[in-house]
């Protein structure tokens, strides 16, 4: 958690990417995450079992997240936290895990991963996130199909519990940013979840930004940045600097 001056402070939860896979841990967005608290936020990034962890992948990964994200209810005990202004911000994986926080009220009550009072959300910065999980999965070496623990042919549950586009409408106001250069999540798939959202009525707006690839959207020295800030501050109400 991290605090910069006076609160109570607007939450951002951070959720890191790397295709749900135990090498990439939340050590490679620490000057994002300290970038965003610069902005006059709360800062509180997650970390969850992935593929490779004991009891990473379904139902663990998902559990994970979902607690990390209640669990301000207990941090705001302790710390001047506003809990009617929390958004989440989730890079490739972690963006499709972000967009999934937003959608576990859809989920079903003999899911796992149900749960009778999620913290609420007021909006989701996703970055090049991974919005469908089914059509995802010939890339990043099969990870879908391992964080899942299979196709959809045989889990398929586990894909309408977890692919974004699949939760849709998410009731919460979102914010799609995307590389034109991006060869890792390409800029179709914020496309089209952008027009299914729109399709089920959900406020969503992509921004695609010109030349950037990837990683470009998590590097606060790029040309991306000011996107992701524009978003941050526009979803908390924080003003123009």
């Amino acid at each position: 958690m991290r605090l910069t001056s006076r609160g109570p402070y607007p939450v951002v939860v951070v959720i890191h990417g790397g295709c749900w896979y135990s090498e990439y841990d939340l050590t490679h967005v620490a000057n994002f995450t300290a970038s965003l608290s610069r902005l006059g936020v709360a800062t509180w990034s997650l970390e969850y079992r992935r593929t490779g962890n004991p009891g990473g992948g379904w139902p663990g990964t998902f559990a994970d997240v979902a607690h990390g994200a209640d669990h301000l209810r207990v941090l705001a005990r302790s710390y001047p936290l506003d809990l009617k202004r929390v958004i989440v911000i989730g890079h490739s994986a972690g963006g499709q895990l972000a967009l999934w926080l937003a959608a576990r009220h859809r989920l079903p009550k003999d899911s796992p991963l149900y749960a009778s009072d999620p913290l609420r959300l007021r909006g989701i910065v996703s970055l090049a996130a991974i919005t469908d999980m089914r059509r995802y999965r010939p890339n990043c070496g099969d990870a879908v199909n391992k964080v899942l623990g299979g196709p959809p042919e045989e889990v398929p549950d586990r894909y309408q519990q977890t692919s974004p586009i699949e939760l849709l409408p998410l009731k919460v106001e979102q914010r799609l940013i995307q590389g034109t250069l991006d060869k890792i999540v390409p800029p179709d798939f914020a496309r089209a979840y952008e027009a299914a959202a729109r399709k089920e009525g959900d406020r969503v707006r992509l921004t695609l930004v010109p030349s950037a690839g990837h990683f470009d959207l998590i590097a606060p020295q790029s040309s991306a940045w000011p996107a992701v800030e524009e978003a941050v501050r526009s979803l908390l109400n924080l003003g123009k600097r």
